[in-house]
């Protein structure tokens, strides 16, 4: 069985064979209510489609949301949002509460979530396992520190894993999406690259508001059961078209507010879909570093504090000796701090040889 198929098939598994017509997916490592399902409880076709064209395509990307955004959507009054929450509210609940346990949520997230390998014994050790499905991982660091290797052996180490292979979903910001480059990790990896390029959908985002009318689609996209299981977004990089949009400190708050929303889709799209997201983030010389201090001052991360608290995991990523790079892990809510050392080849990224 190929990696498409397993891809695609992991899905209908899961939903005990076709079932592409249900509402309800069970989709091995994710549980979503598709938006249709509010049929039932009397909201239109017409309204369905008017919510899904802006970017709404389950239930719980209703409920998850202002009531302002809603009655933003062209062609909904206020009462038509108010039965179309009602609504959602019904079909996600039902009679139980959105409350659980601590013990309940360790069940879940042992059942869904799993880690991709970042093709590097010595990263994946600190990381126990990879980069996490469900929540957002930054990489960030100074130009020509393995950021984007790393992206690209991502994408096709997502679609090898032994359990939930998924497709990647990779949206370039800065043109430096190179398919040349994935045929080589593939060859490195023993894997036919026709097969896993056909697994990769990518886009170039020109500008931030291109940005989120991309992940507006990629919800569309991921709720396609032809589409197959997705299992990571990569956005390479997230700051670069803000920096490019909003110049001046007269444009930073409008600056943050719509990076902050953008984040929060990211966010919304890797818990629903339990996705990994991964972002890459340009630096900047830190201003507070002493002059004339004997060591040199760690860059930090452009975004300011709303891209901070988005991202769950922080990684820094700076040059070692020659094609060596160090990884450090500044910031994770279960991972201690810790560092090590990557090698950047033709096929990716790996661990230095004889570690």
């Amino acid at each position: 069985m190929g990696v498409e198929d397993v891809a695609a098939g992991h899905m209908d598994a899961e939903m005990g064979g076709g079932g592409g017509e249900e509402a309800l997916v069970e989709a091995g490592t994710c549980t979503y209510t598709k938006i249709e399902k509010l049929q039932e409880s009397g909201v239109n076709v017409a309204d369905i489609a008017k919510l899904k064209a802006a970017g709404f395509c389950t239930t719980n990307a209703i409920v998850s949301v202002m009531r302002k955004d809603l009655v933003a959507v062209k062609g909904l009054g206020e009462a038509k949002v108010d039965k179309i929450i009602e609504a959602a509210y019904k079909t996600v609940s039902g009679e139980k509460s959105q409350f659980f346990t601590a013990e309940e949520a360790l069940v879940k997230l042992q059942q869904v979530r799993f880690k991709i390998s970042t093709g590097a014994s010595s990263l994946d050790e600190i990381l126990r396992g990879g980069i996490e499905a469900g929540c957002i991982t930054e990489l960030y660091g100074e130009f020509r520190c393995g950021k984007t290797q790393l992206c690209h052996t991502l994408a096709v180490m997502a679609q090898l894993h032994e359990t939930f292979p998924g497709r990647c979903l990779y949206i370039d910001t800065e043109g430096t999406f190179r398919p040349d480059r994935i045929q080589e990790i593939c060859v490195a990896q023993n894997v036919d690259p026709e097969e896993i390029m056909a697994n990769i959908i990518t886009a170039r985002a020109m500008t931030s508001e291109h940005l989120n009318a991309l992940l507006r689609e990629a919800a569309t996209m991921m709720v396609d059961e032809s589409s197959g299981q997705f299992a990571v977004i990569i956005i390479d990089s997230i700051m670069g078209i803000f920096r490019q949009d909003f110049s001046g400190r007269g444009e930073l708050s409008e600056r943050q507010q719509l990076l902050g929303k953008t984040l929060n889709r990211l966010a919304k799209l890797a818990h629903e879909f339990n996705v990994a997201v991964v972002l890459t983030n340009q630096v900047m010389a830190d201003p507070s570093g002493s002059v004339g201090a004997t060591f040199s001052a760690m860059p930090k991360p452009i975004g300011g504090h709303v891209l901070a608290h988005a991202s769950t995991v922080r990684l820094f990523f700076r040059k070692g000796k020659g094609d060596e790079r160090i990884v450090k892990i500044i910031d994770s809510p279960n991972l201690p701090e810790a560092e090590c050392t990557v090698q950047i080849f033709s096929g990716g990224i790996r661990a230095p040889e004889g570690m």
